[in-house]
């Protein structure tokens, strides 16, 4: 008998012990590696940004002229800085809360109902109101109706009785689907000046930004990706799936509308600031994944910024200074996102 207890203690002894925190990386070279890493991404982005405030700038930099021309690449600057953070944080929070390394909150059809809007006013009130319709109202509005409508889904297809990821999904697919077409449809009846004046706004850029915008913006993306990172260790339960996140006393169906509805705010920010990003969101993810490797969202997070805001300062450094080919910027950046999404789905076989 006291062989055995003796025994018991030895067995006992060997497991793990639960009040022991789980390490969010295998070794600490992994974690020098990381550090290293954000770090050298962080200063190419802050690189990047100067050059785009500095470079084949005709103005001095100690003439008084320098700082207005500045002050006008800065808005371009601030946008992509927001951009990087909606998209990047709202990528991998939804696909975290879905499960799923392939799908984007683009699914739910942000990018088509901001096509529908501006197609819409074009179409029934013609290019002076569509010209006209700027401003902080048009911004809000788009952003109220966005958010609304994600609510809606939400609501309908989380809360329900048959409610479930899947399904909603499939719905955002199937609205999304139903916009693009109809936008379309709209696009074809226009005259040709019309077509192109609204052609030039459908197309993600910096440039559709404006400055007056950030006053509301701003604060609105700092207390939604605040709210993300506060969350971040909860994501890394939902990460695990349903029945492991209830087993583990998360309230799933909460948090799951909890940080959809986060997601929804940044997506239509970004989309309503500077246009649609299909692809942008899923390169940026899948690379952070890739270099962070941990499950830990409170290191994914700030790798997936810096990556983010490095692609655009140094997809729009490189195209408008070495390239000459400003408007182009973002067809690349969808490219290469597009072609990152096929190679992934081609390796994994499945959604």
């Amino acid at each position: 008998m006291e062989y055995t207890n003796e025994k018991n203690v030895k067995m006992d002894s060997s497991l793990p012990n639960k009040n022991k925190p789980s390490k969010a990386f295998r070794s600490k070279k992994e974690e020098r590696r990381y550090w290293i890493l954000l770090i050298a991404l962080i200063g190419l982005g802050l690189l990047s940004s100067y050059g785009l405030l500095v470079y084949n700038n005709p103005v001095p930099v100690d003439s008084p002229s320098f700082i207005p021309v500045a002050k006008r690449r800065m808005v371009a600057i601030v946008s992509m800085i927001i951009a990087a953070v909606c998209q990047s944080l709202a990528t991998v929070a939804f696909q975290s809360v879905t499960n799923n390394r392939v799908i984007t909150p683009s699914l739910l059809g942000f990018e088509a109902l901001y096509s529908t809007i501006h197609t819409s006013t074009m179409f029934f009130f013609g290019a002076t109101a569509f010209i006209g319709y700027m401003g902080t109202g048009s911004f809000l509005f788009q952003v109220a109706i966005m958010v609304a409508m994600c609510l809606v889904l939400y609501g309908w297809l989380l809360s329900g009785k048959y409610g479930n990821l899947q399904l909603m999904l499939l719905v955002g697919i199937i609205i999304g689907t139903g916009l693009r077409s109809l936008s379309t449809f709209m696009r074809k009846l226009l005259a040709p000046s019309e077509f192109d004046i609204l052609q030039a706004k459908l197309f993600g850029s910096v440039n559709n930004a404006d400055a007056e915008y950030f006053p509301i913006a701003i604060p609105i993306v700092i207390v939604a990706a605040f709210l993300l990172f506060a969350y971040a260790k909860k994501l890394n339960v939902l990460s695990l799936g349903k029945e492991i996140s209830s087993s583990l006393g998360v309230n799933h169906k909460f948090s799951i509308i909890y940080v959809l509805v986060l997601v929804s705010i940044l997506m239509s920010i970004s989309t309503a600031l500077v246009g649609p990003l299909t692809f942008f969101g899923f390169l940026v993810a899948t690379l952070s994944y890739q270099l962070a490797r941990t499950y830990d969202h409170r290191y994914i997070f700030p790798m997936a910024l810096a990556i983010g805001f490095l692609i655009l300062t140094g997809a729009y450094f490189i195209m408008n200074h070495v390239f000459n080919a400003q408007g182009v910027v973002s067809i690349i950046i969808e490219i290469v996102g597009g072609v990152t999404f096929l190679i992934i789905i081609l390796k994994r076989k499945t959604l």
